[in-house]
């Protein structure tokens, strides 16, 4: 097989392209500088391993002799990973969105020389259908503009590199207000997009979108709003009754096609995991139903089963196309991992346990795929409650407990099955960012279950991101880790999102150790992002040569924005510390934003959340007390169990006496178990019993 210049790289993604007939260059200096010695435009294509529509582009177009030969004829080609790389694809693809409205990967741009975008499109078909442009015909139109009216698209590169860098200049408003309005005003948007049949939001595909039903729940402790929790667990009853989870093997696929959470793009992602885990627990914590629970501990174990690097990292995600047993070897189908046929079923479980596991999970002869327009999964199956177990036991005469021990056999037997199936194919590649967001999961659920497995995966995370990402001499945190190397710096979402982890573990095990080095990154991210003329953070580093835009983004996607997770950090950092610069940066960058939160309050949900923080006081929970003592152990317990949103928990002791110097001013003696509970800068009475405590929180 012949290979091109990607064969030497450590990204899943990039090596999926190595034997491509285009000859592909990876994004460097090398192939930057090759474009301009050879004035040729460069076409970039962006994508990530898992991505469905990046496999049907690759097989369509980057596999066929004839349009690799025209690209390579025309253009310097150039492929992205958008995971290793998310600086440059959130360049390109706010100028997507600028030019079309929408975006999406496969991203493909071509850009001038000097990286200026002068055209883009998600998705080309080889050929013209569905109302797009042949992608045959878009090399040749481009390369005819280019020999014909060169200085026609560098002025348009131009163009549109001066509209994205103009709307990235807004001067900060020191004299804005900011105010509570915004909170009725992004309520009465979330009600509006709400849908109150399926759960959700908006009428097309269905996004788990954490971001959004967090900020929901911090609603509800705030106003004490039912509808604001109605709708958190509506959404999440949806999504975990439907195919968007795993009913075999645990997990959460990425988004639904459809309205009614039934049939999934099948990729499963490390990001989604953590978010989704985060806020079914927050959810129990608040409602106290288990049902919630169940479905955060069988997704942690399907990470700790399936995502997990016997040296601590997490694995980024998994394919949504995988192998058919006994087909053309690479020939692939997506979802064929997951999906069944009713005569499968019929066959592995018999006849008594096939009648009740097909009733509960809406199996039929023809298939359940009801939204699927193409009829691409044809006769197949995607596993979702259809009845409950009551609903089930009252058909099938028996007991609600008997029907799940029958439906728990069965899923054991499936799984047994399945697992004889070709697995998807698993990115192994490693995130500072997306395994910060793991780490946070992880000690989330430690605090609520006790269960050690999840205490030692988060701190074997946070002991492989210090040992390989983080460079101490430099203050350097770095990105990605594959096959022994550590590359590319990381972005501010890195250094947030793992900044915030070590503050969630500080919380969960008061090691002063997770508190000092998250006060040191901090210093480094303030250092390396913060934009001290305007304030905000940038999303790269100033100094990074191949940006062309230094893009500030707030908005929540399918991870949460670096700056509202920097600016919560900046926070919880202030109350621990007492540094005032910290506070400072966060009240300015939110200034800064306010304008943005108030025309578009659904996009950043995660700020608005930091809008509550900084206009109301945390409850500020410092004790003191051995480990050993039982009585403080409950104590801690209680508080972990509760859902108290922008809670500080700091334990005072000589060690932390060198990071929090302001205890000194409330706690003379560290060694009785003893609770100070305070609120706009005054603390009630010390209590030491677990019932005088549950009365102040």
């Amino acid at each position: 097989m012949n290979t091109n210049n990607l064969i030497n790289e450590k990204s899943p993604y990039l090596l999926q392209h190595a034997g491509n007939p285009v000859n592909w260059y990876a994004w460097n200096d090398k192939s930057l500088e090759l474009a301009k010695k050879q004035n040729k435009p460069i076409f970039l294509s962006v994508g990530y391993s898992t991505c469905y529509w990046c496999h049907v582009m690759e097989r369509e177009s980057f596999e066929n002799e004839n349009i690799a030969s025209l690209l390579n004829k025309y253009f310097i080609n150039i492929k992205v990973d958008r995971e290793e790389r998310p600086d440059i694809d959130r360049v390109y693809m706010t100028a997507l969105q600028s030019m079309t409205g929408s975006g999406g990967w496969p991203m493909n741009m071509f850009l001038t020389p000097d990286l200026k975008p002068f055209y883009g499109a998600t998705y080309i078909p080889p050929k013209a259908k569905y109302g797009r442009s042949g992608f045959e015909d878009v090399i040749e139109q481009i390369n005819n503009l280019w020999i014909t009216k060169k200085d026609d698209l560098i002025n348009s590169g131009e163009k549109i590199f001066s509209i994205l860098n103009s709307r990235l200049k807004i001067k900060s408003n020191s004299e804005i207000n900011i105010d509570e309005s915004v909170f009725e005003k992004s309520f009465e948007t979330i009600k509006n997009i709400f849908d109150y049949d399926n759960g959700g939001f908006g009428i097309g595909n269905k996004f788990p979108r954490p971001v959004v039903l967090n900020y929901l729940l911090s609603l509800y402790h705030k106003e004490k709003n039912p509808e604001s929790l109605d709708m958190v667990i509506f959404t999440l009853k949806k999504m975990c009754d439907g195919g968007l989870y795993d009913h075999i093997g645990g997990g959460f696929h990425r988004y639904s096609v459809d309205l009614y959470w039934r049939v999934p793009h099948f990729e499963k992602m490390l990001y989604d995991q953590a978010q989704i885990v985060n806020t079914l627990l927050d959810t129990y914590s608040i409602t106290g139903k288990k049902y919630f629970l169940d479905y955060a501990e069988d997704t942690l174990d399907y990470v700790l089963n399936n995502l997990t690097d016997k040296s601590g990292g997490f694995y980024s995600a998994e394919d949504a196309e995988s192998a058919i047993e006994d087909s053309i070897p690479g020939y692939k189908e997506e979802g064929f991992y997951y999906l069944w046929e009713k005569n499968q079923i019929d066959e592995i479980l018999g006849n008594e346990y096939s009648q009740i596991f097909s009733y509960m999970f809406g199996i039929k002869h023809e298939g359940n795929t009801i939204s699927d327009p193409h009829d691409v999964f044809k006769n197949r199956n995607v596993l979702y409650i259809s009845s409950d177990a009551y609903e089930t036991a009252k058909k099938f005469n028996q007991t609600p407990e008997e029907i799940e021990l029958i439906v728990s056999e069965c899923k054991n037997i499936l799984r047994n099955k399945r697992d004889k199936r070709p697995r998807p194919h698993l990115d192994d590649k490693i995130l500072t960012s997306w395994n910060s967001l793991m780490i946070s999961a992880f000690a989330r659920a430690y605090n609520i279950t006790n269960d050690s497995r999840y205490l030692e995966a988060a701190v074997k995370s946070i002991d492989f991101i210090i040992g390989k990402m983080w460079d101490s001499n430099s203050k350097t945190l770095y990105h990605r880790y594959r096959d022994s190397e550590v590359k590319f710096k990381s972005g501010l979402e890195g250094y947030a999102f793992f900044i915030k982890a070590l503050i969630d573990m500080y919380e969960t095990t008061f090691d002063d150790y997770y508190l000092a080095i998250s006060l040191t990154i901090a210093d480094s991210a303030l250092y390396k992002f913060y934009d001290k003329e305007n304030y905000g953070f940038f999303d790269s580093e100033t100094d990074s040569s191949d940006i062309i835009i230094q893009t500030k983004e707030i908005y929540d996607g399918a991870e949460p924005s670096g700056n509202a997770v920097i600016v919560e950090d900046l926070l919880r950092l202030y109350y621990f510390s007492g540094n005032k610069s910290y506070l400072e940066a966060a009240e300015k960058s939110i200034k800064y934003f306010f304008p943005e939160l108030q025309n578009l309050p659904f996009s950043s949900p995660y700020m608005l959340n930091n809008l509550f923080f900084l206009l109301g006081s945390p409850k500020e929970i410092i004790f003191t007390g051995d480990f050993q003592d039982e009585n403080l152990l409950s104590m801690v317990k209680y508080i972990h169990g509760k859902y108290v949103p922008f809670k500080i928990l700091l334990h005072a002791d000589e060690k932390t006496e060198e990071i929090s110097a302001f205890i000194k001013d409330i706690i003379t003696d560290y060694k009785p178990a003893k609770f100070y509970v305070c609120e706009n800068k005054s603390c009630k009475l010390p209590v030491d019993n677990p019932d005088e405590l549950k009365k102040i929180i």
